[in-house]
């Protein structure tokens, strides 16, 4: 089924904007150049996906002047081709594979110095970089490149929340599709199969992950689909997700299967879990407005969960906050105090997890906006029985 709402572009000046803002803040923290790897930030700033080599590209955001993007030189025309390339926003500088790209970063880092002194890299940056990079700039300082760029990554703008809306919409129709199908006798794997297939149909560029817990293994919350065959009368925990429009998906359901057997319905103590796990989902998500801390939305999950007398049953986070990358920042755990905004979108995802018997989870993406919290998942919370 093709995505029904058509995708929205991020254009030209928005990266403009996205690239002066990150000066901005480069030299508001102090810093001589931001060194941005590939990834996502690169992604963010420049709307180039290079692969991730060992042949460095690096964008380097100085704290005054041009931005310039260093590239193997059998990557130029790609690099050309990027949406900050195309518009004139960086200068690109290649090299030749004898050459050392360390020291071309090192020099544009410095081209206002005699030497850097303080720099910032890209948190995911492979070592092998960082470590050509410190030996190119021996006198300068580094720090982690998310002290700018998470402040800029962490509000989405109304083209990146419609990203998230379609990812999450697409991502429903296939939780919908499996609900519908057959389940029992298949093996987890072959259930898991079906999601990344469906999701790639439903207009994803990429399924990143297919989580099918059924049975005992429902109560292990980053289970890796394997050969158990699904039975009736057990629960199955799907939680799945993929990029689609550069933008990623993340939604869990849990069902009942009963392969359609009317005595294999669920037992007393998974109604109370599964109930108290709907409750903490739905009150955190209700408490996720301006000026509210994330760590307070885990705190309210908690708490009920808590009071349902399943406290030490839920052993995760009960969120994380979601664009580019299926985790970044906010996350809604205790300890991050980001004040939320109009704009921040992150997964309310409580959990109780009973080892050795079965677990729930039930988890959406949501936008804190000036209204209230927005729930950009459309398939329903509630406990769906199935024949399976």
């Amino acid at each position: 089924m093709a995505v029904a709402s058509p995708r929205p572009s991020i254009p030209a000046e928005r990266f403009a904007a996205r690239l002066e803002a990150a000066r901005a803040g480069a030299a508001e923290a102090g810093l001589d150049a931001l060194l941005v790897g590939v990834g996502p930030d690169l992604v963010y700033l420049a709307g180039y996906r290079a692969m991730p080599l060992e042949r460095l590209t690096m964008l380097v955001v100085p704290a005054t002047g041009r931005p310039t993007l260093v590239v193997p030189r059998l990557e130029h025309d790609p690099a050309a081709r990027s949406p900050a390339g195309e518009a004139g926003l960086v200068d690109i500088v290649d090299w030749e594979e004898t050459g050392d790209p360390h020291a071309i970063v090192a020099g544009i880092a410095s081209r206002d110095r005699s030497r850097p002194r303080r720099v910032a890299v890209s948190d995911t940056l492979w070592a092998l970089h960082v470590l050509r990079l410190e030996a190119a700039m021996p006198d300068a300082s580094f720090t982690l490149g998310s002290t700018v760029t998470s402040r800029l990554r962490i509000l989405k703008d109304p083209d990146e929340i419609e990203l998230l809306r379609l990812a999450a919409e697409a991502a429903d129709r296939v939780v919908e599709q499996i609900a519908s199908g057959r389940l029992v006798g298949r093996t987890e794997a072959d259930v898991a199969r079906e999601v990344r297939d469906r999701l790639i149909a439903e207009g994803h560029e990429t399924a990143e992950f297919a989580i099918v817990a059924s049975g005992p293994n429902s109560a292990s919350p980053h289970h890796e689909p394997g050969d158990r065959p699904i039975e009736a009368g057990e629960p199955i925990v799907l939680d799945i997700g993929g990029l689609l429009g550069g933008y990623a998906s993340d939604v869990t359901r849990t069902l009942w299967v009963t392969g359609g057997d009317p005595e294999r319905l669920p037992d007393p103590e998974f109604g109370r879990i599964f109930d108290a796990v709907r409750e903490a989902q739905s009150e955190a998500t209700a408490a996720a407005r301006p000026g509210v801390t994330a760590e307070r939305i885990d705190a309210v999950a908690r708490a009920l969960i808590e009071s349902a007398g399943y406290g030490e049953h839920f052993i995760h986070r009960t969120g994380h906050g979601i664009g580019l990358e299926g985790h970044e920042q906010p996350y809604v755990v205790a300890g991050d105090q980001t004040a939320l905004a109009d704009g921040m979108a992150f997964s309310v995802e409580p959990g109780i997890y009973l080892e050795g018997r079965y677990g729930v989870r039930l988890e959406d993406i949501v936008v804190c906006t000036a209204e209230g919290p927005v729930s950009l998942n459309r398939a329903p919370l509630d406990l769906r029985v199935v024949d399976g």
